[in-house]
């Protein structure tokens, strides 16, 4: 068996006003996401159950988690593979199912990625490596549901000289 790494977050609730959970309506679902000394996160519930659109929802940040794991891993196996990454983006979408209970699930992300890598690099590859990646992600092999991803056409940048430039 591997190491075993373990991951510290404070949250903690803001919204509880002067009448905090009286009723449904009575408090609001604001709150402070700590992650040692890095800034905090200014979290809220989806706007769709009394949250606050200007702050991260749980659900937006479990979507991200997967898209930003898939990127560590891609330009990790790029890497590897001696494949020039100069730039990579996703538009990842999460779709949840709520019951008529109010209980949920997601029922699939799918990532959107765009990576710009240096010439020669044929989009076999890339699809490879996007692959690879996915078999790798630890939020992705943590879930229950499908993770897609349908990488959007390759860009090709100009290569890449060794200096950078």
């Amino acid at each position: 068996m591997g190491p075993l790494h373990t991951y510290t977050v404070n949250v903690d609730w803001t919204g509880a006003g002067e009448r905090g959970t009286e009723s449904y309506t009575s408090y609001g679902r604001d709150h402070v996401v700590q992650i040692g000394e890095k800034p905090p996160l200014l979290g809220s519930s989806d706007p769709s159950f009394r949250g606050d659109a200007a702050r991260y929802s749980p659900e937006e940040l479990f979507v991200a988690s997967l898209s930003q794991c898939h990127l560590l891993w891609f330009l990790h196996m790029a890497a590897r593979a001696g494949v020039v990454v100069v730039g990579y983006e996703d538009r990842a979408t999460g779709t949840m199912r709520v019951e008529s209970a109010g209980a949920g699930q997601f029922v699939e992300v799918v990532l959107h990625p765009r990576a710009t890598v240096a010439g020669g690099v044929s989009e076999e590859l890339v699809a490879r490596l996007h692959r690879e990646a996915h078999d790798h992600c630890f939020i992705a092999r943590s879930v229950n549901f499908p993770v897609r991803h349908a990488p959007l056409a390759t860009e090709l940048s100009t290569p890449v000289t060794a200096s950078g430039a």
